[in-house]
């Protein structure tokens, strides 16, 4: 057997080629990792410090207290009231469905509302962060939960603040209410401002107005451990309140307003004249706004919406109708503008008008007519032959052109969301909308304020207050601020103004007028009453009593006026729904608003001179 010779010479050079080899390597991993720690701990030492710091300390939102809102005088008609909310932190719970069935019901929680928060939290990270059970707990779940807390280890009861409506129902279309953000709107706001669970103006001033009533976030500096417990927290900024909000209204009026139409369905809304300050705007019915905030049911909100009395539809700004008669007063002040007419003109009222080479009548309301009349009669006794003739005499393109300067066909400007533009009958409106040309027959009925003709209560108000003012322009407001007036540029003459104004004083004060049952001892009144046609008559029934009909077929009641009818302080518009005629069913709640009005105005003014 053949052994090799050893060589120990070649063995030791051997070793040492490897043995420097791997002191070679071992040296060279040793200089990465010192070059390594070099570049992370002095290179890139600012970057990795913020990253640890953002691992060690989290940053929440401070909610910021919503606005509060307050009438003309100080009442206080939305608050930000201490609510409490039952929230979880899932973690901490080591069954949450077998919990959350045990806390179902003790807070009310049906199947639904069960499964909506199983799927909350089952597509959510290991966040540590509180998910909200329910909202706005009643006096009788907080009791029974806290009693019961110790069987519930993860869930806690804290406090919030929750918006509160003082008057829910009479403010509801002009306040609004708020709701909790969804994902549309969460995605058009400002992340700086708004988060996910933020609760936003849904209608109303309180959306009009969101912004400033929102307020600004403030910032909550926690520090946590590696498993994402708090150990500590402190604000870093505090949150900005929302900017209060003081209105023009007037809610002893806007409660009287309410009682003044009682079970009528309509709108009503008051101005002050000298400076466009609306002192109440009604839409009726209303709603309870506090149903909303912390979510409606579905069976509720359904409930609303398919309600035929539509408590929803805010009537004061979005509902159209007919103008009637209470167009007359502008047709008369154009006529006298124009000069197509003056203050010595006369016609024959014979019960009917018929144009030119026409067989189709034009009817009276007064069977009969009313014999020979001037414009302060034709506004006093409201005759539809005088306007017929008038407006065929004027023409559609200077009617349309001339009560454009009312506001008549687009939106007042007033500072709520939802507004409507109605329609102002013209030529071009007709060829743009129905794609035809424009008829004699339908300028006759445009001059009683039928036809295609459309009107929203708000543009009533704001062109009767131009009217009481003389040519004073303000735009309405419901939100105090500064005011700004400009004068119609029409330059109508103070005569032709004051017939006018004297033609509707007659529709209350004279004998022969249409709303005389109006007439008040303490407070001259001047008006127009006017019906918007709902339920068309055939020609054998055109003198038939409008309330004989069922309700829903009846014609709408409007009326207009301004008070005191020589120096107008306030304009005063009502629509009553359904009301047969404005003499009967719109002009005595107009009345019964004045009077209020000029009640509360002589309260303020011993209040006044009493401090």
């Amino acid at each position: 057997m053949n052994n090799a010779v050893k060589q120990p010479l070649q063995e030791k050079a051997i070793f040492g080629r490897r043995s420097a080899l791997l002191l070679f390597f071992v040296g060279f991993a040793f200089l990465v990792l010192i070059g390594r720690y070099f570049y992370l701990q002095v290179v890139e030492h600012d970057t990795y410090l913020k990253r640890s710091e953002d691992n060690r300390i989290k940053f929440d939102r401070i909610k910021s207290p919503r606005g509060l809102i307050y009438d003309r005088n100080g009442v206080l008609l939305a608050d930000n009231i201490t609510a409490y909310r039952i929230q979880v932190i899932p973690e901490k719970v080591s069954d949450f469905s077998e919990q959350l069935q045990k806390l179902a019901p003790i807070l009310e929680l049906d199947e639904e509302d069960q499964k909506e928060l199983l799927n909350k939290t089952d597509h959510r990270s290991k966040l540590f962060k509180p998910v909200v059970i329910k909202d706005k707990l009643t006096e009788a779940q907080v009791a029974s939960f806290a009693v019961q807390q110790h069987h519930f280890p993860g869930f806690s009861l804290e406090p919030y603040l929750s918006r509160a409506y003082m008057y829910p129902e009479i403010m509801s279309h002009v306040i609004g209410h708020v709701g909790k953000i969804d994902e549309t709107e969460y995605s058009q706001k400002d992340r700086n401002i708004y988060a996910i669970d933020d609760y936003i103006g849904k209608i109303g001033l309180e959306k009009s107005y969101e912004l400033p009533l929102h307020g600004l976030p403030g910032i909550l500096r926690n520090e946590i451990d590696v498993r994402g417990r708090l150990i500590s927290s402190e604000i870093q900024e505090k949150p900005t309140q929302g900017k209060n909000l003081y209105l023009t209204i007037d809610v002893k009026l806007q409660q009287a307003t309410h009682q003044a139409l009682g079970n009528e369905t309509g709108s009503a809304i008051v101005v002050d004249t000298r400076n466009g300050h609306v002192l109440a705007m009604l839409s009726k019915p209303g709603f309870d706004t506090n149903q909303f905030i912390n979510g409606i049911s579905r069976e509720h909100f359904n409930h609303l919406l398919n309600s035929p009395d539509k408590p929803m539809f805010n009537r004061s700004i979005a509902g159209g109708y007919e103008p009637g008669s209470t167009i007359k007063p502008f047709i008369a002040l154009a006529g006298l503008h124009y000069d197509v007419i003056d203050a010595n003109y006369r016609m024959f009222s014979g019960g009917s008008f018929q144009l030119p080479n026409q067989k189709r009548k034009y009817h009276d309301w007064k069977q009969g007519g009313h014999g020979r009349v001037d414009v302060i009669d034709a506004l006093a006794e409201s005759v539809n032959t005088f306007f017929y003739q008038l407006a065929v005499d004027l023409g559609i393109d200077r009617i349309q052109a001339f009560l454009q300067y009312f506001g008549y066909g687009q939106r007042t400007g007033i500072d709520i969301t939802g507004e409507k533009a109605g329609i102002l009958p013209s030529r071009e409106w007709k060829r743009a909308a129905r794609n035809t040309i424009w008829y004699p027959g339908e300028t006759v009925i445009t001059g009683i304020g039928q036809g295609f003709f459309v009107v929203t209560p708000v543009q009533m108000a704001h062109a009767v207050t131009i009217l009481a003012s003389k040519g004073q322009i303000t735009r309405l407001h419901l939100v105090q601020r500064e005011i700004r007036t400009s004068e119609l540029s029409l330059n109508i003459k103070p005569e032709h103004w004051n017939l006018v104004h004297k033609g509707m004083e007659n529709v209350i004060n004279a004998p022969n007028g249409t709303a005389r049952a109006i007439r008040s001892q303490e407070i001259k009144i001047a008006g127009k009453s006017g019906t918007s046609q709902v339920y068309g008559k055939s020609e054998e029934n055109i003198y038939k009593k409008n309330e004989d009909l069922p309700k829903h077929l009846r014609n709408h009641g409007l009326f207009i006026a301004f008070a005191p009818a020589d120096n107008p302080e306030i304009a005063v518009v009502v629509v009553a729904e359904h009301g047969a005629s404005g003499s009967k069913a719109a002009a005595p709640i107009a009345r019964k608003i004045i009077d209020s009005y000029m009640e509360l105005s002589k309260h303020e003014q011993s209040v006044a001179v009493s401090n």
